[in-house]
């Protein structure tokens, strides 16, 4: 049963999507693909880097706690310094995962970047539109 709601659930986030770029009131307004995969292939590389980091770090020590009361230290795996690195550039922090020692400037500085980069392209493409 949950996966049929889920793909139900994927083919109707597709169709919104698709509504609202065949939508006529929106072929007036920019929009690049070719500059939206960019931003996704930079983001995408961008996390990846980061979690590289990540598991530098983590080789000389803790450098991620459970955000629990015991603040326990948190596993070290790649897929789960992956993860923190995808919730710090997409600015979510969910708060299950707390950096700590170096890691906490390399954090802020993801974040940094994962909302920078989003409004560049938006600055981008509104400057494209104007010509």
């Amino acid at each position: 049963m949950s996966t049929f709601l889920i793909s139900a659930t994927i083919i109707f986030i597709g169709a919104n999507l698709y509504y609202f770029f065949a939508n006529e009131s929106y072929k007036k307004s920019y929009f690049s693909s070719v500059l939206f995969l960019k931003l996704f292939i930079i983001l995408l590389s961008v996390t990846f880097g980061f979690s590289i980091i990540y598991y530098i770090l983590s080789l000389d020590g803790d450098i991620l706690r459970v955000g629990t009361i015991d603040g326990a230290p948190a596993d070290h795996s790649y897929f789960n310094l992956l993860y923190f690195s995808g919730v710090t550039i997409l600015s979510v922090g969910y708060g299950d995962l707390i950096p700590v020692g170096g890691a906490r400037f390399f954090a802020l500085l993801e974040a940094s970047i994962g909302i920078l980069l989003p409004t560049a392209y938006f600055m981008k493409a509104m400057s494209s539109s104007d010509k």
